[in-house]
């Protein structure tokens, strides 16, 4: 079982789903963000191998771990899919992002490739499909795998329906959010989580992960500076949050801190993903970095969290298609502060000018000041909303991303294979 290396919302997926299959010997592979995840939750897995050269010796306890599996599972990862191929092992695909992915290279044309790709080895297999882009790459994972697990999300019908109009589809099942729906029963329901934070909290800011192709915590990393610089002014405009809570893959280490004021109470943490359910649970208000895992947790929580500004260009897709829902119309956006900004409709580059911006915005203090002040309407809104908005507005995503039950489709597919 692997997960791409983008946040933590694969690696979150790919935890919810290992939860499913406890009947089997469950064995994480991968390195980066999704191995730091995987470690923070490592009940979810029998074992845990962290990949620190996954393209040198690491390449090798891979092949070994393949060849002795009978099934594997990847959450959004291509290179595994390819692995499990040239292995000859039953292979799954999950995708929460399938309509996300962009494609210069037709369909038919990516479908010609997988149908031709060799077995010999996994370099050989990788120089087939080398003229492919990072994207294009997830798509052939579907062509390649024996089944893919497609979350519902607004255009995922339509590239469906794009694949069985190429003829490129294969064993393609939709499905509604893929979360730990256990943790999010025991959060519901009160049921506490050893060692996890004592205080009960007024307000909950969501970083997720962060890291991914280009973002990480010690470069390209403007954004995160940001919101440490925006937090003490969070406190001083909003005097009503006297207990924070700032969750997400960079408060590990030194930045794993808390700062106590007379009447101020800030913890920074990286928790294991139930101990944060729980908080989303009974936490009144929450920031989110707008990812689509931590947003299907706090809608079937029945909590309506407000976006914090993009990190990257995922998040600028996902605040796009929710754009008619209330969660997207009060989202934080880049463009509150710098109208017009023309953000390229490409992922790298789209990620890179939103690393720029938050850059501009830290260092320009005309700027931040526009950041500070926008998005304190925003909050504005947010805590104005009635109970009965928030229900409505929880209902309407909750509506929009629903499908057919995850386990269900899972457990389907693994007894097919």
């Amino acid at each position: 079982m692997g997960a791409q290396n983008c946040g933590f919302g694969p690696a979150s997926v790919l935890v919810a789903v290992s939860r499913l299959r406890s009947g089997h010997e469950r064995v994480f592979v991968g390195d980066s963000v999704a191995a730091a995840f995987a470690r923070r939750n490592a009940t979810a897995f029998d074992a845990v191998h962290e990949l620190t050269e996954p393209h040198g010796s690491g390449s090798a306890l891979l092949d070994r771990l393949l060849a002795d599996s009978d099934h594997v599972l990847s959450v959004m990862d291509a290179d595994l899919v390819l692995r499990a191929v040239v292995a000859r092992r039953p292979v799954v695909l999950v995708d929460c992002l399938f309509g996300f992915w962009q494609h210069r290279t037709p369909l038919t044309r990516i479908h010609e490739l997988c149908a031709t790709v060799p077995r010999t080895s996994f370099a050989a297999a990788r120089r087939h499909l080398s003229r492919l882009s990072p994207h294009e790459h997830v798509l052939a994972a579907h062509l390649l795998a024996d089944h893919s697990v497609i979350q519902n999300f607004p255009g995922v019908s339509r590239r469906m329906a794009a694949f069985t109009d190429a003829d490129a589809h294969r064993s393609m099942l939709l499905t509604g959010p893929l979360v730990d729906l256990e943790g999010l029963n025991e959060a519901a329901a009160g049921e506490p989580v050893p060692d996890g934070p004592g205080p009960d909290y007024d307000l909950l800011i969501n970083t997720g992960g962060f890291k991914n192709f280009l973002l990480d915590f010690d470069a390209n990393n403007a954004y995160l500076r940001l919101i440490d610089r925006w937090l003490p002014d969070l406190l001083t405009d909003w005097p009503r949050f006297t207990r924070v809570l700032v969750c997400g893959g960079p408060y590990t280490g030194p930045r794993a801190d808390s700062h106590r004021s007379p009447g101020r109470h800030i913890d920074r943490r990286f928790l294991p993903q139930r101990e944060l359910l729980r908080q989303v649970a009974k936490t009144p208000y929450s920031l989110l970095a707008p990812g689509l895992s931590a947003l299907n947790e706090s809608t079937l929580l029945g909590q309506l969290p407000l976006a914090l500004h993009e990190q990257h260009y995922a998040h600028t897709f996902t605040i796009r298609n929710l754009a008619d829902t209330l969660f997207g119309r009060l989202a934080g956006r880049f463009t509150d502060v710098l109208p017009g900004h023309a953000l390229p409709e490409e992922d790298y580059s789209g990620t890179e000018a939103l690393v720029a911006v938050a850059g501009r915005i830290l260092e320009d203090d005309n700027l931040y000041a526009r950041f500070r002040s926008t998005f304190d309407e925003r909050i504005e809104q947010y805590l104005s909303l009635t109970p009965e908005q928030r229900c409505a507005g929880v209902a309407e995503l909750r509506h929009l991303l629903d499908g057919p039950p995850a386990p269900s489709v899972i457990a389907s597919i693994l007894t097919t294979s």
